[in-house]
């Protein structure tokens, strides 16, 4: 019986990784990038927005109040009572659902319809969407304390109170680079 020698293993030799093609000419964008500077939004376009949010939510509760009375009305006399309570703490809670309405928005889209319609958004400080927190602590004080807004008249950001606590500014459409 005749035995075969082993071949001693090779080892394999490291590969080297091709290097990747750069190209000849650096790319330039398409079109030219224009600085935009934000503008703080000022006192009529944000009172108009606000007046705005308000209609919509007293229309919303008026429209609540006069469907509850409409209910009772054709239900009967018996739920004469629910009538009786109801609405007035309905038109109480007008505040609670102003603050709720303007945390939704503000958390979620960073603008109020009426915000919207005149063009302004709420951003953070720093430039960035709202926080849930800042929303909410928006809402709240603007809500509790609506005559803080004045405070807009005579800050050189235009900030409210509640824009001050909250770490929040109120800002119109970007311009080009004035």
């Amino acid at each position: 019986m005749t035995t075969v020698p082993a071949t001693p293993t090779v080892p394999a030799t490291p590969t080297v990784p091709a290097t990747p093609t750069v190209p000849a000419t650096p790319t330039v964008p398409a079109t030219p990038t224009v600085a935009r500077r934000v503008e703080y939004a000022g006192v009529v376009s944000r009172t108009a927005a606000f007046m705005v949010d308000v209609v919509v939510v007293a229309a919303v509760a008026l429209g609540t109040a006069a469907v509850v009375q409409l209910v009772v009305t054709v239900v009967g006399y018996r739920w004469r009572g629910l009538a009786d309570w109801a609405v007035p703490v309905l038109l109480a809670a007008v505040p609670v659902l102003f603050a709720l309405y303007n945390f939704a928005f503000w958390w979620l889209t960073g603008r109020t319809p009426g915000m919207a319609l005149f063009g302004l958004r709420v951003t953070s400080t720093a430039g960035r969407p709202l926080g849930w927190i800042a929303a909410l602590i928006r809402a709240l004080i603007l809500a509790c304390f609506p005559i803080g807004a004045l405070w807009c008249l005579v800050d050189r950001r235009h900030q409210a109170v509640h824009d001050k606590l909250a770490r929040t500014l109120v800002v119109g459409p970007a311009l080009p680079g004035r």
